[in-house]
């Protein structure tokens, strides 16, 4: 690259060599509440420890995204723990399932939500023990005998110290 073109493109040259700039990997969070993404800087807002909580509609839940991850906006967000139990419903939840936070807190996802998988594999499972996104896993949805609903299912695990998942079942149309 020429100098006139380095400088103005913004790389700069040193002894003749040009350097572009270095894009620096931004951590993404998604809020299961709100739905909406976030840039930061930092893990941790300010000086504490503590992961930060959504800017948006200030839920103490985000989850780092490694890669990037769009969500449907009719998906809903479903927090797990270690165990699979749920921790607490987000967006879409009581729209998809009619339950809320106090029907599910505690209880395994697999059973409240009814969750039979396609393949008769456990993407949940997967998620949670090996640490990595299970994506567009089709499942049928029978929510305590709820109208069954058929979905795609997605899990991203948390990346920080208490473990646990993000589940995202967006509905789908069955065609024949």
């Amino acid at each position: 690259m020429r100098a006139d073109a380095a400088r103005t493109c913004g790389a700069a040259t040193v002894t003749g060599r040009s350097f572009l700039p270095t894009l620096l990997a931004v951590p993404i969070f998604i809020c299961p509440s709100c739905g909406r993404r976030s840039a930061a800087a930092e893990r941790t807002a300010g000086f504490s420890e503590r992961p930060r909580g959504c800017p948006h509609c200030g839920s103490a839940f985000v989850f780092e995204l490694l890669d990037d991850y769009y969500p449907a906006p009719n998906a809903a967000f479903f927090i797990l723990d270690r165990q699979g139990r749920l921790l607490g419903t987000g967006k879409g939840a009581r729209e998809l399932t009619g339950l809320g936070d106090l029907d599910v807190i505690g209880r395994p996802a697999r059973e409240v939500l009814g969750l039979r998988f396609a393949d008769g594999d456990d993407p949940i499972a997967t998620a949670l023990e090996w640490g990595v996104r299970v994506l567009g896993r089709n499942v049928r949805v029978h929510a305590e005998g709820d109208q069954e609903e058929l979905a795609i299912c997605d899990v991203l695990p948390a990346y920080d110290d208490d473990g646990g998942a993000l589940l995202i079942l967006t509905p789908t149309v069955e065609t024949s």
